[in-house]
């Protein structure tokens, strides 16, 4: 499906409708009467009466073209039962343009600015949809969601409109359409050897104090090795990503993969230098803290991910990062083999400063942009209604996490096993097939967001341990909407990359030592120099005006 042209800005605008913070429930451009005729002639293919829990079928056939993301661990196959059964169900066929993971973001930009983008382009990550906006190459789907009965009713019944709020551009639209979560999912934490703490007597760590001392007693221990050494350094421009970005949960900043350069300080009411923040900084001394006492491998931020990993299982280390996807297949598999009685284990995040909470926002995931030219086809109303029951509804998400009960999967009293002979992730390394690699399903592509009862059904007992522990926590204030002007928008990206590179830099030299902390406020003083209150300065300016404008 080739797109011939691309809508101007205008061009959308005219054709849609501002409609600026409208409820949700009333939302939509059919309000002004002009596009209401649009949508009347943009109706092939779509179903009459579509209601959110009802399942979608196209009354003809039709065909889509999607942005696929080719991820390496179960490459994309024409003879997936995904792809049948979703045809099937729906009526439509969905044509994949596959991309490989490590090109993703490069090809979908060229894609979009060459006006050949798919209509529809999943795996976007906010804020990544911002630089297509000025264009008009990606759709205001804020202003077509009175056509999506089940992204509506989830936001209603999770209450996420704040979050939405904070994703929406200075028009007062959002353009991109997110996964959504009733309930924050943490994906990562420390791993510990727990037989280790066994025979030392001591207990999983709580705290990040109570970590400094088994580190410690491990150390005492064994003085020639490093409790703690890290992965998820390479391929990332933050050093240690995983770590900081949980460690930094515990200090209420954003940190590592998580890091952004603006943060909202609720107590203070305003946008902050999240690099420059008092929190921040105590989050560097304790992390220098544990290298200066060689209780964490100086190698965790610069090593591989194989390095790392070898280290922990020639008992050359104790602890690592962790997902549970990795605790399982990865660390915990390799190590029954490799070292007799050893056991591992992922504890929930340990507290700090900031007490049991996690960080705001995060019930919003990847997402789904549409290509402004999906508008100008006859079968636009259908495609949105297609794109609402895979991603938003209950029988979609369940499609694309488990498959076809019966023949990928069974369900009884609410609990979901894969078929004998099947693995997820994992769970039987001797079946013969896989769900995600033979099937097509549980693929990032498609499956993400949904209620908290799906989500953690596909939780292995390790990973419900964990997250039942974290989904109790308090979740930190979400951001509020701050939406940037096109030309303030160019500004700021003047500003950011080189504010972002300097933390980057002067955060992995605090932690080594290379640069001692009692320049802390000469470093914060170069980050003056390089436009950082300028750049608070704009977000504030951005969020009062936004409120003023939008009530």
């Amino acid at each position: 499906m080739k797109n011939t042209g691309r809508l101007s800005r205008r061009q959308i605008l005219s054709a849609a409708g501002f409609i600026g913070l409208a409820t949700l429930a009333g939302c939509g451009g059919g309000e002004d009467g002009e596009d209401g005729k649009d949508l009347s002639r943009k109706q092939d293919g779509a179903m009459k009466n579509y209601r959110a829990g009802e399942p979608f079928k196209a009354s003809e056939p039709l065909t889509f073209d999607v942005l696929h993301n080719n991820n390496p661990v179960y490459p994309l196959k024409d003879d997936w039962l995904f792809w049948e059964e979703l045809t099937r169900r729906t009526g439509v066929t969905l044509k994949p343009v596959a991309v490989p993971l490590a090109d993703y973001e490069k090809k979908r930009s060229v894609l979009i600015g060459s006006g050949d983008a798919p209509f529809l382009i999943p795996k976007t990550y906010h804020p990544s949809e911002v630089a297509f906006v000025s264009s008009g190459a990606i759709l205001p789907v804020s202003d077509y969601v009175h056509l999506m009965p089940n992204f509506q009713a989830a936001v209603r019944k999770w209450r996420l409109q704040p979050e939405l709020d904070s994703i929406r551009q200075s028009d007062g639209r959002f353009y991109l359409l997110p996964g959504l979560h009733e309930k924050v999912r943490s994906q990562y934490s420390l791993a510990l050897r727990t037989d280790v703490l066994d025979r030392l007597g001591l207990n999983p760590p709580t705290t990040w104090d109570e970590v400094y001392e088994v580190f410690t007693a491990i150390r005492r221990e064994y003085p020639d090795r490093y409790p703690f050494s890290d992965r998820w350094s390479t391929n990332t421009p933050y050093p240690a990503a995983a770590l900081f970005s949980y460690l930094g949960q515990a200090y209420g900043v954003r940190a590592g993969w998580t890091y952004t350069n603006i943060s909202w300080d609720a107590d203070a009411r305003t946008f902050v230098f999240t690099g420059a923040t008092d929190a921040f900084r105590q989050m560097i001394e304790f992390v220098r803290k544990l290298v200066a006492e060689k209780l964490i491998d100086p190698e965790s931020f610069t090593q591989t991910d194989d390095e790392a990993v070898q280290k922990l299982l020639g008992e050359k280390t104790f602890a690592i990062s962790a997902n549970p996807q990795e605790l399982v297949q990865n660390y915990r598999y390799n190590l029954r083999k490799q070292v007799k009685g050893a056991k591992i284990e992922m504890v929930p995040v340990p507290i700090g400063p900031a007490g049991p909470v996690v960080l705001g926002g995060a019930r919003l995931e990847n997402g789904v942009m549409i290509s402004s030219e999906a508008l100008k086809s006859d079968n636009f109303v259908a495609l949105l209604q297609f794109t609402d029951w895979l991603w938003y509804s209950e029988e979609g998400q369940r499609f694309a996490r488990w498959g076809v009960e019966g023949v990928t999967y069974t369900r009884s009293g609410g609990r979901y096993r894969t078929k004998d002979g099947i693995s997820l992730m994992g769970s039987d390394p001797d079946a013969p097939k896989d769900l995600q690699k033979d099937y097509g399903f549980y693929n990032g592509v498609f499956a993400y967001g949904g209620s908290w009862e799906l989500v953690s059904s596909m939780f292995g007992p390790d990973e419900q341990r964990f997250q039942d522990a974290m989904s109790r926590r308090r979740q930190l204030p979400v951001d509020p909407a701050h939406p940037l002007r096109t030309e303030e928008q160019e500004q700021a990206q003047l500003w950011e990359t080189p504010l972002r590179d300097h933390v980057t830099q002067n955060t992995l030299k605090f932690a080594l030592g290379k640069r001692p902390l009692s320049e802390w406020d000469d470093y914060v003083a170069e980050l003056k120099a390089k436009n950082m209150d300028r750049l608070v300065d704009l977000h504030n300016q951005a969020r009062e005006r936004f409120e003023q404008e939008n009530g």
